[in-house]
């Protein structure tokens, strides 16, 4: 009898670990594949013009060619590309969404609405998933460079701060009067399950005057 409970209980462990594998696998894989779609979309976004720019007269080359010098403006929706996030000691580039809900953060990091967008004055938050997306963040350090990138423009800040506290902490969610960046991620990476505590880095804006490659 013992043995039989033994075997079953053995069997459920290696079956548990093989569902956790595969569903980590399936989760890496949705992840990287919602960012090739998005980065294909931002690309495509930065070379044809938006639906709300007017046609121009064919006599109106000038204005035409101010007008095509002139960043759009991206719209916001839902789980839309709002930024492109570059970490460039880490060689990481990420695009970020608008939303921070389940169906957003499986895309890309999530842009906090009702936060300040990339390089305002105030508090900009942006909230990732630990073991996808923000995995990167276990290796920044303070002074790391974050590029921030959006509507033709570059957002430089410098990373100033990191920090450890508990789910409730809403602290970096808090408005501010200078222009912050706080980038969230639960803790600690490796957990197995809901992990409790919450990874926070906290960064400054440092110069908004940079044009963005395209």
């Amino acid at each position: 009898m013992r043995t039989k409970i033994f075997a079953v209980c053995v069997w459920l462990l290696v079956a548990s670990g093989v569902f956790l594998f595969t569903s980590g696998l399936f989760d890496y894989w949705e992840s990287r594949s919602a960012q090739s779609q998005i980065a294909r979309e931002w690309h495509d976004s930065e070379e044809t013009p938006t639906a709300t720019e007017a046609p121009q007269a064919p006599e109106a080359d000038s204005s035409r060619d101010e007008a095509s010098k002139r960043p759009r403006v991206r719209q916001l929706r839902a789980g839309g590309a709002v930024a492109k996030l570059t970490i460039p000691r880490l060689d990481a580039e990420l695009y970020v969404v608008e939303g921070t809900d389940d169906r957003d953060l499986k895309r890309g990091p999530g842009h906090l609405t009702g936060s300040v967008m990339p390089g305002a004055d105030g508090n900009c938050v942006i909230a990732g998933h630990r073991d996808t997306h923000f995995s990167v963040l276990k290796n920044i350090q303070d002074g790391d460079e974050i590029d921030l990138e959006r509507d033709g423009h570059k957002y430089r800040y410098r990373v100033d701060g990191m920090e450890v506290v508990t789910a409730d902490n809403t602290a970096s969610l808090q408005p501010a009067k200078d222009a912050v960046l706080n980038l969230i991620t639960c803790y600690p990476f490796h957990y197995i399950g809901s992990a409790p505590k919450r990874f926070i880095v906290h960064a400054v804006l440092e110069d908004s005057t940079l044009s963005a490659s395209r």
